[in-house]
């Protein structure tokens, strides 16, 4: 009880010193406003794609993966509000922005009624990278989304076995030729998933999405969907 009204002050005191501010456009955050300002939550380029309607993530694996299903909470762009996010998500140990999102895209599933799921996988990163930057910076995202659908979660499924560098000016095919056997299945889940929902936190031409379906799609019998933080958008 001591240490918690402690930790409280010391909070409050925080929060004086230095006032929590938008990950979106830096503005200093007001009450009841949590990682976003009201500006920026209402600009967020938010996709409506979910796990019943055919969308843009779906089509983006037609004839070259067996993605069972696809969907994203956000579009991302070279500049504006998601860019903000996932650069501070990923290399500024931001991963409250991950449970932030996780929580609202869990309820948005939740709410469109259709949660066939019984696992969910991160994208892993390599353990070296895993070491340098302390985290990955899927998992928080990933692991929130489990626990508002309420089903399991697992960073032990799938292993990244080579270490990538960035590929983000790298074309589709030369995505797809690096990440090849990039991944592989990691440990065996106590009980066998039916469907696993895979999870990452943006995808750009799905060359990383295609190598861990093709991974997680040695387990017998297992469907694979994919969710995401956000997505660019295709043209």
């Amino acid at each position: 009880m001591v240490y918690k009204r402690l930790a409280k002050i010391i909070n409050e005191i925080n929060n004086i010193l230095l006032p929590p501010v938008c990950f979106g456009c830096n503005a200093r955050l007001s009450g009841g406003e949590n990682v976003l300002c009201t500006v920026c939550r209402h600009d967020l380029p938010l996709t409506d794609y979910n796990f019943k309607e055919e969308n843009s993530v779906d089509r983006l694996f037609y004839g070259r993966s067996k993605v069972k299903k696809g969907a994203a909470f956000l579009y991302f762009s070279k500049q504006g509000v998601t860019k903000n996010l996932l650069h501070f998500l990923k290399y500024r140990n931001q991963k409250k922005i991950g449970s932030h999102f996780g929580t609202w895209f869990g309820a948005q599933i939740k709410e469109n009624g259709n949660n066939p799921f019984d696992l969910v996988v991160p994208v892993p990163i390599h353990p070296k990278k895993l070491r340098k930057r302390g985290y990955n910076q899927v998992t928080p995202f990933a692991k929130q989304l489990a626990h508002e659908l309420d089903i399991p979660f697992s960073e032990n499924v799938l292993k990244k076995t080579k270490n990538i560098r960035s590929q983000t000016k790298k074309d589709r095919e030369l995505r797809w030729q690096n990440s090849q056997d990039a991944f592989t299945l990691g440990e065996k889940p106590d009980v066998l998933p039916k469907h696993i929902l895979l999870v990452d936190d943006v995808i750009t031409t799905g060359a990383t999405i295609e190598a861990c379906v093709q991974a997680l799609q040695t387990l017998k019998g297992v469907n694979v969907s994919v969710a995401s933080l956000a997505v660019v958008p295709k043209g």
